[in-house]
């Protein structure tokens, strides 16, 4: 039996042995079925099954495949499959598939326009820098499904032309940062070091400048690093193994110091504090990797800490506080196993949190690309229907990338819990 998920490893791109371990890792799902409402890769998988009277063995490569390219690393495996790491089974499905994906990079089985999609939507740092100083010409170019310049992009680069883009800001989120007049902070308690995720840095600066305000307001002095850039999750999640890696050494080198200082490094976005603190460690395998990732937190993990280990969060609220939110539970944030941090935060302000854990079909870029874009609105049914059936005044999410796919079926605003609790705090500049 072989359980070769480490890229480490020498039979890491062995195809034989790849096929082997999807075989086996098969035949327990098969068993089982735990996983088969969680995401289309596993009714795929089970009809194909079926289809030969369980014999595994008898899948062909096609259909392995399928099983494969219909997997969007939701992670939520981590949560319900009973055979995870350390069990003696060692099924670790999610980084099978992350394997599979690498093994087709390593040996150039990609077509032209998923090369592009994979370059486009990894560079983030590159596109974000040219597209904020170009943000009304690539916001008129993107922000509109189905223009004659997104049927374009969608034959170049293979992003679909109906899905909605977040838009760029006209001003990064760390030029804010530098240029900010800097309050007094009054009963400091703490230092966090922000981690500005591209969403942040570069589409949305004002989920980061609440961050910061609620962070002072409540006695937590907040400092950016200097030479972070994306965590590298497009990378890994499209299998270029070796462009991962140096993303996130890079990042590991830039927030070692304060990791080992004892300082909080807080991520307000589920997908790249997941990325840090679980993929880190396994892809780099060292200590400087571990430390950076036993000092991450989400951005409302670390203040619900504060709240419960520090003397409390401060609890006048003189802003606008909703009664009712829907607060949608990102499934890389689920797969954090840290419970529901932003419920917990959202009801200091005294309101009433509906939690919604169905999966926006997003994940990472897989929603974004063409073939996959049918299949992903599939799977976003279910999070439609739930939140229709929730009736609440405010819609909420941790993730960008999620809650744009909600605006986009239910043109509606959805916003970060950060942000609600400015606005209660009456500090954010809507107010």
């Amino acid at each position: 039996m072989t359980t070769t998920y480490n890229p480490a490893d020498p039979l890491y791109f062995e195809e034989a042995d790849l096929r082997s371990e999807l075989t086996r890792v098969f035949d327990l799902c098969h068993g089982c079925r735990l996983c088969l409402h969680l995401c289309p890769a596993f009714p795929t998988l089970f009809r194909a099954i079926d289809t030969r009277d369980g014999n595994v063995e008898g899948l062909t490569t096609g259909e392995q495949d399928q099983v494969v390219d219909e997997c969007y690393q939701c992670k939520l495996c981590y949560v319900k499959c009973p055979y995870i790491p350390p069990h003696e089974w060692n099924l670790d499905f999610p980084r099978l598939m992350m394997r599979a994906n690498a093994h087709k990079k390593h040996k150039g089985e990609q077509g032209f326009s998923e090369k592009v999609a994979d370059q486009v939507l990894s560079r983030t740092d590159l596109v974000g820098s040219l597209a904020v100083r170009l943000s009304g010409i690539s916001n008129a170019a993107l922000s509109t499904s189905n223009t004659v310049a997104r049927k374009a992009i969608e034959k170049t680069v293979g992003i679909a032309s109906q899905r909605m883009l977040p838009p760029y800001a006209r001003q990064r989120f760390s030029s804010w940062f530098r240029n900010r007049v800097k309050g007094f902070i009054e009963n400091r308690k703490s230092k966090a070091i922000i981690y500005p995720t591209c969403f942040i840095e570069y589409q949305q600066p004002s989920i980061g400048k609440d961050m910061v305000k609620v962070y002072e307001h409540n006695g937590i002095e907040c400092s950016l690093p200097e030479g972070v850039k994306c965590c590298g999750a497009p990378w890994l999640h499209s299998g270029d193994v070796d462009n991962f890696r140096k993303a996130a050494a890079r990042n590991v080198t830039a927030l070692l110091s304060y990791a080992r200082r004892g300082y909080p490094i807080v991520v307000a976005q589920p997908t790249c504090a997941y990325v840090i603190k679980k993929d880190y460690p396994l892809y780099l395998g060292t200590k400087e990797a571990s430390d950076v990732a036993e000092a991450t937190f989400d951005a409302a993990q670390y203040l619900m800490q504060v709240h419960k280990t520090q003397g409390g969060l401060k609890t006048e609220f003189k802003g606008k506080v909703p009664s009712t939110v829907t607060y949608h539970a990102p499934c890389h944030l689920q797969a954090q196993n840290m419970g529901f941090k932003s419920r917990d935060l959202l009801k200091l302000a005294g309101i009433k949190v509906n939690v919604v854990t169905k999966c926006s079909g997003i994940d990472g870029t897989w929603g974004y690309r063409a073939e996959n874009y049918d299949l992903s609105k599939k799977v976003a049914a279910g999070l439609v229907s739930a939140i229709g059936k929730s009736e609440s005044e405010v819609l909420s999410g941790d993730c960008h990338l999620a809650n744009t796919a909600i605006t986009e079926e239910l043109s509606r605003p959805v916003y970060h819990p950060i942000e609600i609790m400015a606005k209660a705090y009456g500090l954010s500049e809507e107010d």
